[in-house]
């Protein structure tokens, strides 16, 4: 049976992971950006693309002369344009899953160790330390991502045309603003890192105690370790 020690830690570290992908489940379901685009030669018109991982919102104003509010499906969408931002974009979620998968399996170890000794195994510290390291990688590498996405490629300037079933639009000065469901995947990358700096601490301070039981018959003299 473990001790009361370890149970608090590892059970306190499955709740900093279950957090994080309550987070992280939010952050998937919500807007991730906001794109502004100009309309060229249409006067003050403008197009407006709000978006997030599976669903998006185009809102036209005068652009390229009516105004116009379309909801989209993000993939089939981006199956109608050319195939790099589809790449990207599959790419964020596909991370994102694996994500969810090692915060969940973290959590599964998390418990198992607040019940069980596995110390030395893939089960033990190290499963906790690899799984949650994976998770906080993985989500900044999304975070990078999905701004080169937006940033780097076309994407939004062919999504107006495409989403509007129009045959083409000047657009320019585009402006994109990140949204609260990207801004989650922080606080997610945190939690991440806290729940390894957590076990972490135990795993350290279970190793000093072991040291320092073993240090008396280290230290003992060889005559009194003859009897």
């Amino acid at each position: 049976m473990p001790s009361y020690t370890k149970i608090l830690y590892f059970l306190f570290s499955a709740l900093l992971t279950s957090v994080s992908i309550g987070l992280l489940g939010f952050a998937m379901s919500t807007t991730w950006s906001r794109t502004t685009m100009d309309c060229t030669g249409t006067g003050n018109g403008s197009a407006e693309i709000t978006m997030g991982l599976f669903s998006g919102e185009l809102v036209r104003l005068s652009c390229p002369s009516f105004g116009s509010e379309d909801a989209f499906s993000v993939f089939p969408a981006l199956s109608d344009i050319t195939v790099t931002p589809m790449v990207l974009h599959g790419l964020c979620v596909g991370l994102l899953a694996v994500c969810f998968l090692t915060s969940a399996l973290s959590i599964l170890i998390s418990l198992y160790n607040s019940i069980s000794n596995p110390y030395e195994t893939y089960m033990g510290p190290i499963g906790v330390y690899t799984c949650s390291s994976i998770s906080a990688c993985l989500s900044v590498l999304v975070l990078i991502i999905f701004v080169l996405n937006l940033s780097v490629t076309t994407m939004q300037e062919e999504l107006v045309p495409s989403v509007a079933n129009i045959d083409s639009v000047d657009l320019a000065d585009k402006r994109s603003e990140m949204r609260v469901g990207y801004f989650l995947l922080i606080p997610y990358a945190v939690l991440s890192l806290l729940a390894i700096l957590l076990i972490y601490l135990y795993d350290h301070a279970a190793y000093t105690h072991r040291r320092e039981q073993e240090r008396p018959t280290e230290d003992a003299p060889k005559e009194i370790m003859m009897y």
